[in-house]
């Protein structure tokens, strides 16, 4: 069994994801898919935390290019100006 520390990353993770997931699918303007991306970020760092603490090379590397390609969903939707297109 994992320690505490590993299981509330891996749950924060888990759940951060979840709701950064409906937050970006379901279109609710620029701002909030934005801010679905952050929690993606959020998300990231939890999971790549909680990877390296359990030596899991797999999860950590998926989920730090993750961490980079939702940097670019918050540049474009929160820090651009101009809409995508």
């Amino acid at each position: 069994m994992a320690d505490p520390l590993t299981m509330t990353l891996k749950w924060a993770a888990s759940g951060s994801g979840m709701i950064a997931a409906a937050m970006v699918s379901l279109d609710l303007g620029r701002k909030i898919t934005g801010y679905g991306f952050v929690l993606f970020i959020v998300s990231s760092i939890c999971w790549i935390s909680g990877a390296l603490l359990t030596k899991d090379a797999a999860l950590a590397t998926q989920n730090a290019v993750l961490f980079g390609i939702n940097l670019l969903g918050v540049y474009r939707y929160l820090i651009r100006k101009r809409p995508p297109g």
